[in-house]
């Protein structure tokens, strides 16, 4: 039987094979995820799974923990945000494959992504195959953000789509990175050749870095989000709606630095920044997108 995405306390009980009485307990405790709504108490069942892996009696593989470190692709709201919660979590932007990389080889304790699959234009899919096959990976929305050209200010060539953008130097991305693998779906989208732009093709390390040169005149334009667009008083152009995740191993998810993270994700001063930032929309932010 397919289970609800909200569990009564009964329901809750027969999932995990305890009294009601101990749930109440643990409600009491606060020690089990659960929402009190209209004086009813109702469990995620995504959540009480990952509070069940949290609390595996188990030594597996991984003999220690990853070192407190957020991973995978530069986004300036996550930036801000781990320094404004107090979680403690160093960052280090090195795109959304290698920031996989880390969070599997325990090198980071979680990975921000946003990878476009080209055969179905959905983000952070299962069947990617860095995730392909990984058992205990579970990814909670960050925000949707809006991905498009960056542009000199006026938009001086007169840009209109992806298309446009043949003949002018184009500012790449490292591979492995969002932004790149985006860059590249969108030209094969128009039948163009990535190899025949023009340009500088040493890759900007992070969004920041792309608008620089744009900005700087060291480029024409890239591929970059809203928010470095305005922040660098660059014309924009949006092309894809994208979802940016977190990713993280299920038994990581109630660690301190994690939870202390996604409660300021939800607070009124989190989500005015997504608003001054611009591009964002955090509606979603701490839903969980993908568990395995």
């Amino acid at each position: 039987m397919k289970m609800a995405k909200l569990l009564t306390t009964k329901e809750v009980a027969l999932y995990l094979r305890l009294k009601e009485r101990k749930i109440y307990e643990l409600v009491r405790s606060r020690r089990i995820p659960c929402a009190h709504i209209t004086g009813k108490l109702l469990f995620p069942k995504e959540l009480i799974d990952l509070w069940v892996a949290r609390n595996l009696d188990y030594e597996g593989p991984r003999l220690t923990s990853p070192p407190p470190i957020a991973a995978g692709s530069h986004d300036p709201l996550l930036e801000w945000a781990l320094r404004e919660s107090g979680s403690e979590l160093a960052l280090f932007a090195c795109g959304s494959e290698e920031g996989l990389r880390r969070l599997l080889s325990a090198r980071a304790l979680l990975a921000g992504l946003h990878l476009i699959d080209p055969s179905t234009g959905d983000y952070n899919s299962p069947s990617l195959p860095l995730l392909r096959g990984v058992a205990d990976i579970v990814l909670i929305e960050w925000a949707k953000r809006e991905q498009g050209l960056v542009l000199a200010p006026g938009n001086p060539y007169g840009v209109r789509r992806v298309a446009d953008i043949k003949k002018l130097r184009v500012a790449r991305r490292q591979e492995g990175a969002g932004a790149q693998a985006l860059l590249r779906h969108l030209l094969h989208r128009e039948s163009l050749s990535y190899e025949d732009l023009a340009g500088d093709p040493t890759p900007a390390l992070t969004e920041r870095d792309l608008a620089l040169r744009v900005r700087e005149g060291k480029a024409d334009c890239g591929v970059a989000i809203a928010a470095v667009a305005r922040e660098f008083g660059l014309d924009f152009i949006p092309l894809q709606s994208e979802r940016f995740d977190l990713a993280m191993r299920r038994r990581d998810y109630f660690e301190e630095p994690v939870q202390r993270l996604l409660r300021f994700a939800l607070s009124p001063p989190c989500r005015e920044r997504a608003v001054e930032l611009g591009g964002y929309e955090v509606r979603g932010c701490g839903r969980v997108s993908y568990n395995a």
